[in-house]
């Protein structure tokens, strides 16, 4: 089990990694439904921004959810929880699943701006994901 280095991996209050999916990197949200309940989308308020853009150089907004709800985004990309790890684990960076047709590869929100997933902790020959 991989575990997080709290010096360039994001994690929320409770120490859980922050996970992007660069198939969102077009500003629309595609983890709905089923996914939304494997990679918890981190709902966020104006107070909510302002408090992350204050210690991290104003990289956070915010974007609308399809059920009109408001998503935290780092670097413009949506910002999840992964439902299967607990507090200071690693292991959705470098997963890959597949939700209604759409290929997800999360990767850990780091705080140098990077959303590639570390090497280490990429997918092995067995897939290392699933298809929903």
């Amino acid at each position: 089990m991989a575990e997080v280095d709290d010096t360039d991996v994001l994690t929320d209050a409770e120490g859980h990694t922050l996970y992007t999916a660069e198939v969102e990197k077009d500003g629309q949200i595609h983890c709905v439904d089923t996914c939304a309940e494997f990679w918890e989308p981190i709902v966020a308020s104006d107070a909510d921004v302002d408090a992350a853009n204050s210690t991290l150089d104003g990289k956070f907004g915010m974007v609308e959810r399809p059920d009109g709800s408001s998503q935290l985004t780092y670097d413009g990309l949506p910002l999840y929880t992964f439902a299967e790890e607990g507090a200071g684990e690693l292991q959705g960076d470098g997963f890959t699943d597949d939700f209604q047709g759409t290929q997800f590869v999360w990767a850990a929100a780091r705080t140098d701006g990077s959303s590639a997933p570390s090497e280490s902790s990429t997918p092995d020959d067995n897939g290392g994901g699933f298809g929903y």
